[in-house]
């Protein structure tokens, strides 16, 4: 166990899992992680940039360079019994002012799928964004054949509100999406809390 050194930066706790913001010193684990899932995650992943796998370093230092961004979340999903990274959500594109909304996204290691952890992880991410960042909307692009990430959303609570044709690259080809968007009102009626911005 690797004991609380991995806590330090946590943004939310759950039953067995925390959020925590990435760090320059993830690097090994995180890229390892993704290397070793890249043939699981490859379908549904927007494709790396000409000439850059898709988990080395570059792409971990592209990472860290967008964590820094003002407008951007980057956060790890830990499991509490040892710190290990199973996964990784973000939030991109978060606009502030009257649209007060992100798009979410996230990805979770092949040895860790269909264990529950990604339902418990995204909810820590919505916790964070509707309570503590106090966003309005928050919205999830998801490929109409990701029917584990269709599921997912729609357990939290999430709505369908239309397709997008050639949304995203990924795979080797433009792919349509299916836009599902959850608003803080609809956050907290499914949670029986009152609102903290009223």
């Amino acid at each position: 166990m690797r004991g609380s050194k991995g806590r330090r930066a946590t943004l939310e706790t759950g039953e067995r899992l925390f959020l925590r913001r990435l760090r320059a010193s993830d690097e090994e684990e995180l890229t390892r992680l993704r290397r070793e899932s890249w043939s699981f995650l490859s379908p549904w992943e927007p494709a790396p940039l000409p000439g850059h796998e898709p988990w080395g370093s570059a792409w971990f230092q592209r990472q860290l360079r967008t964590a820094r961004r003002r407008n951007q979340l980057r956060t790890l999903l830990c499991r509490a019994d040892d710190d290990a990274i199973l996964g990784a959500l973000n939030a991109n594109e978060i606009v502030r002012g009257a649209f007060h909304s992100t798009f979410v996204g996230y990805w979770i290691g092949a040895p860790h799928a269909r264990q529950g952890f990604m339902s418990e992880g995204l909810a820590l991410l919505l916790r964070h964004l509707f309570e503590t960042e106090e966003l309005h909307r928050v919205e999830a692009n998801i490929r109409p054949e990701n029917l584990a990430s269709i599921a997912l959303v729609r357990r939290l609570g999430f709505s369908r509100e239309g397709f997008s044709p050639r949304y995203l690259r990924i795979d080797g080809a433009w792919r349509d999406h299916e836009r599902w968007a959850l608003l803080a009102e609809d956050w907290t009626a499914l949670r029986g809390r009152p609102s903290r911005s009223g």
